[in-house]
């Protein structure tokens, strides 16, 4: 009987280790949102990494944590790192910024976990301009520990729900 049990959990976890190889090898997590003012200004609020702790959701959920920027906080080369209990340590970089339409930043977690990713916001004139459609968006790779990870934690659900909170916060920001 215990040797019946034992054959079936290994043959389970056989599966489950198997099944997870065949997941994707990158993940992508994007939300949208209009918000109530021009490209310019939104793009200042982005491309600015001083501006961009204003309304980071990360920042929010761990106002403990300790950020140190480097001497540029704005356009390309522009990097901010941090450490904290609840976000963990990393740091992010501006790799490009073409006003008034697009910020691309390279994302390094070295804790709770490693893992680099990109981050992309695409900013699109709405409403005769007046408005700004933002489309923040987080892709890169998916090792096999992370394949395992994302059988049980839905990474979409999870990230997604802090871009949708950062992407009130940064219509908030611009209203002002």
């Amino acid at each position: 009987m215990i040797k019946t049990i034992a054959f079936v959990v290994l043959a389970a976890l056989a599966l489950l280790l198997a099944y997870a190889a065949t997941r994707p090898d990158t993940f992508r997590v994007e939300r949208s949102r209009v918000i109530e003012a021009p490209p310019e200004r939104v793009f200042g609020l982005v491309q600015d990494l001083r501006r961009f702790n204003t309304w980071n959701p990360y920042e929010r959920k761990d106002p403990g944590a300790k950020g140190e920027y480097s001497t540029a906080t704005a356009g390309p080369g522009a990097r901010y790192a941090w450490q904290g209990d609840k976000v963990g340590t990393g740091s992010m970089e501006i790799t490009e910024a073409t006003a008034p339409a697009h910020v691309g930043m390279k994302l390094d977690f070295v804790a709770p976990f490693e893992a680099h990713n990109r981050v992309d916001f695409t900013l699109e004139p709405d409403g005769g301009g007046k408005a700004t459609r933002v489309t923040w968006a987080m892709h890169g790779p998916v090792p096999y520990l992370a394949k395992l990870m994302h059988l049980f934690f839905n990474m979409d659900h999870m990230v997604g729900k802090d871009f949708e909170d950062g992407l009130g916060f940064l219509a908030a920001e611009a209203a002002k």
